[in-house]
């Protein structure tokens, strides 16, 4: 092991091995394109923050998670999401709903207890 030479990453060495056998031209062209990509990722990432921090300083309804890019589930499912239906009050004790463990009325007690 020679100590003046970097040892390169796994990844790094990977990538040499697939494009050591391809001419010069096809390998700056990937490079190219690997560097294009990362960058247009930056300014999509950047445009939705910039989005983001305008429709909070305009005072819209922003959806929590549309903070980091993504809705709910239901957000894209259009006509087929649930319906969101409203529950039904509950009315009665909570001994109604003890089932068996609810005690046992006997004759003599009153009913409007």
């Amino acid at each position: 092991m020679s100590a003046s030479l970097p040892q390169a990453s796994a990844k790094s060495e990977i990538f040499e091995v697939a494009l050591r056998f391809l001419p010069d031209w096809v390998q700056f062209t990937v490079l190219a394109l690997i560097v294009l990509a990362l960058v247009a990722s930056w300014a999509v990432k950047i445009k939705r923050k910039i989005a983001y921090r305008r429709a909070v300083r305009n005072g819209r309804p922003v959806h929590a998670a549309a903070q980091y890019g993504q809705g709910r589930g239901a957000d894209h499912l259009g006509q087929y999401a649930p319906q969101e239906t409203p529950a039904p009050p509950r009315q009665g004790s909570g001994a109604d709903f003890l089932g068996a463990y609810a005690p046992q009325r006997r004759q003599g007690d009153s009913a409007s207890a």
